[in-house]
Parts: structure tokens; C-alpha cells; sequence
């Protein structure tokens, strides 16, 4: 099984937190969405990953051996491949065409799930989906009785699905999801200047290659700043079986309302801090009150009432304010 991660983009919904990283580097409860993306797929794929392909810009070398040591962790092969330009969907992946051999899991790095199914690799492509209110707002797929796909419809005006696309994909056959990939590109297929992956799956389907979904129990987005820290608040509290404070943590006259990840060295005095807080390492708080927010490495807060909000790395903080989005090496007094 191989993994191919598109996250290119300049994540610019996320800035001013993606102008000194890429937003699947941003932490949430202590670990990189990529690397919480990957586990979970992972954990869903129930066979062994052999490699991790990550399709990025031009982040560095830094980035590129933080992604490299990501696969590490899981036992597979850590590659890089470059996407130059913003070209679409089908362009992104296909960038990684030397790792489509076998079966093939495509996701999308702005996204996290939680799940209980195991993929059924026999299948010829599994589209995770997960149901929404309004599916409007989303592309959704359309399924007969069989449980086969049907229609791939984005946006639709009037109801057809409440599956949403969240954005990962399964494919037993990975040349031939090349292949279809290349064929867009070649014949010059394009859909608002870009090439899009729901023209491959179309033309797949029309082949006669069956797709089918598997739905997925919570779908969270890390779009912008209130979706991340949404989602830092539910990966929180579903990360039961993570240990979220570091033994070199040092409290002094404070509380901690669980549940919360405090990093390595981190230092909190006279503050009450919680629920659904993370502290990246060797950030000190003082006389503080800390809820509902993601903290990074190395900054200083105090004196402040603090909630709903991302802090980055490196900032000093120290004037009262209740819903912030500061990003890295800032100072505000």
C-alpha cells in the first residue's frame, strides 16, 4: 500500500500561521496534521504502507526531512516530489506518478477524520465520505442500490446526497489511476484552467471500474483559523489513548481543565489553562486564563483572557484580548 499526499498549496485561508510553515506542519494536540492524516489512514488501511509520497512546493529542506521522518515513524518509505504549478487535482497527483504501483490511497492534506471501517483493498476504489447538513456547499456522490457510485455532483442546487467528498480516495489499481491522470493531461481536459481528479473517476467509472464509499464517523477541516481550532478541541478529546502532558511540564498555582496537550518544558504559573488547549514546547504562561486554543513553541503569555484563538511560535504576548490569530516571531505588549 502506498500513500500520496498532495499539500502544495500556499494555505494562504491560514495565514498568518502558514507564512513561516506550510499548514499540514501546523500541530494539532502536539503532532502535525500530516502525521495525525497519516496515522489515520493507516490505522484505516489495514495492511502494511510501504511509502509515503508528499507532493510539496519549494518548503526546504527542513520541511522536506520533518515529512521524510513522518513515514519514518509508520514503517514506510518517505519520498518527495514537487508540484511547480497550482494545476489542479489530477496535476498534484500525478506529479507523484513513479509511486502509483498497487494500491494507491490519494488524501488531501487539509483534512483529519475519525473512523471505524476497515478498507476492503479488493474493491476497485473506495471514496471516504461522511454526511453533512447542507450538501450544497460540497461535492457529494450519488449511489445505487448496490451501494455502487453512481454520480460524482459537486455542489449540487438540489438534493441528490448528503455523502460529502471529504477528500481521500482508494485505488486498488495505481498505473491505471496513472494512466487515466495522464490522459487528462495529454488530451488537454480541463475544467476552469485546471485539471480536475473527478474527470479521471468519471472516466474510471465509465469503464466499468466500481467505486464505492466508506463513511467516515467525523470529518474535520483545517481550513481556516476557527476550523483548526475546532478541530484541535475534537482531536482532544478523542485522543484517549495519547499522552498529553509531558513529565517535563512545571505548574505552579495553576489549573488545568482537561483536556489539554502541554509540550516539553513547558512552564504555566498562577494561570487556569483548559479545556481544549495545546502548548507547544517551551512556551511559559503567567497569569493567565487559556481556553479553546492551540499555543506553539517558545512563546511567552501574559496577563490575558484567552480563547478561540492560534498562536504561533516565538511570540510574546503580553496585553488582554479574547479571540486572536497571531502568527510566529510576533510581539504584542
Amino acid at each position: 500500500m502506498k500513500i500520496i499526499i498532495p499539500m502544495a498549496g500556499m494555505g494562504k485561508r491560514m495565514r498568518p500561521h502558514t507564512l513561516t510553515i506550510p499548514k499540514p506542519l501546523i500541530n494539532i494536540a502536539g503532532k502535525p496534521i500530516v502525521q495525525r492524516l497519516s496515522e489515520g489512514i493507516v490505522k484505516v488501511a489495514g495492511q502494511e504502507v510501504d511509502e509515503i509520497a508528499f507532493i510539496i512546493g519549494d518548503f526546504g529542506a527542513e520541511v522536506e526531512n520533518t515529512l521524510i521522518g513522518i513515514a519514518e515513524s509508520l514503517g514506510a518509505k518517505g519520498s518527495i516530489y514537487y508540484q511547480r504549478e497550482a494545476l489542479g487535482t489530477a496535476h498534484a497527483i500525478n506529479c507523484a506518478a513513479d509511486s502509483m504501483q498497487g494500491n494507491v490511497i490519494v488524501a488531501f492534506a487539509d483534512t483529519l477524520f475519525d473512523a471505524d471501517f476497515k478498507l476492503d483493498a479488493e474493491k476497485d476504489g473506495i471514496i471516504w465520505t461522511h454526511k453533512v447538513a447542507d450538501p450544497s456547499a460540497f461535492g457529494v456522490v450519488k449511489k445505487g442500490d448496490d451501494g455502487v457510485i453512481t454520480d460524482f455532483v459537486e455542489k449540487p442546487a438540489e438534493f441528490v446526497s448528503d455523502e460529502a467528498i471529504i477528500g481521500i480516495y482508494y485505488f486498488r489499481d495505481g498505473e491505471n489511476l496513472q494512466k487515466e491522470l495522464q490522459y487528462l493531461m495529454d488530451n488537454n481536459i480541463v475544467k476552469g484552467g485546471e485539471y480536475q481528479l473527478t474527470d479521471a473517476l468519471e472516466n474510471m467509472k465509465l469503464k466499468g471500474l466500481k467505486f464505492y464509499s466508506g463513511q467516515v464517523d467525523e470529518w474535520l477541516d483545517c481550513g481556516n483559523k476557527d476550523a483548526t481550532v475546532y478541530t484541535n478541541n475534537r482531536v482532544l478529546a478523542l485522543s484517549k489513548d495519547e499522552k498529553l502532558m509531558a513529565d517535563s511540564v512545571k505548574l505552579n498555582n495553576t489549573q488545568i481543565i482537561e483536556p489539554c496537550y502541554i509540550g516539553e518544558g513547558v512552564i504555566i504559573e498562577n494561570s487556569v489553562v483548559g479545556p481544549h488547549v495545546s502548548i507547544g514546547a517551551n512556551t511559559m504562561i503567567r497569569n493567565s486564563v487559556v481556553s479553546n486554543s492551540i499555543i506553539g513553541n517558545g512563546s511567552e503569555i501574559e496577563g490575558g483572557f484567552i480563547d478561540n484563538s492560534m498562536i504561533g511560535n516565538s511570540v510574546i504576548y503580553k496585553m488582554a484580548a479574547a479571540d486572536l490569530s497571531i502568527g510566529d516571531f510576533s510581539t504584542l505588549k
